[in-house]
């Protein structure tokens, strides 16, 4: 598996697999207003000019999709297709991710339902679940470093 930036002729396929993963497993927890919103912010042109987006390759197929903003401290997208899921792709993502964020802290606005996975890639909540324009989110936060390794460790016994 490669994740890598994705050139500028990857980016409408990228943003076709995040809608169809979005459909699927998120939209159907939205109402009208959220679906609808997410649809128009994905393939908005502010909004691509704003995020790097991460393709992760299983051979030359596009198994996963994440994107960062503000200089990598914010994950604004991350996706994998469902036959791809259980296989590493999204840690595989999130490691590229962190190893490229100058940051020490890394932010999310996470779905209900990926909460969970953020959970186990190290990540914790600092607010409860807020709904804006009708997309559902959690804030969470992953403190990079030995310290913050370990205490997650600890409160993982």
């Amino acid at each position: 598996m490669v994740v890598r930036i994705l050139e500028e002729n990857e980016i409408a396929e990228a943003l076709d697999l995040v809608w169809e993963v979005f459909s699927e497993y998120e939209a159907p927890e939205y109402g009208e207003e959220g679906v609808l919103s997410f649809r128009q912010t994905l393939y908005s042109e502010d909004f691509k000019n704003i995020i790097v987006l991460y393709g992760a390759f299983e051979g030359d197929k596009l198994a996963g999709v994440a994107a960062t903003r503000n200089r990598g401290t914010h994950i604004a997208l991350f996706f994998v297709l469902p036959q791809y899921h259980r296989r590493g792709i999204g840690r595989a993502m999130f490691e590229t991710i962190v190893s490229d964020s100058p940051s020490d802290t890394i932010t999310v606005n996470s779905s209900p339902y990926a909460a969970k996975i953020y959970e186990r890639l190290g990540f914790e909540a600092v607010s409860q679940e807020q709904t804006v324009h009708g997309i559902r989110f959690i804030p969470m936060e992953y403190k990079k470093g030995a310290e913050a390794d370990r205490q997650r460790q600890e409160k993982s016994r």
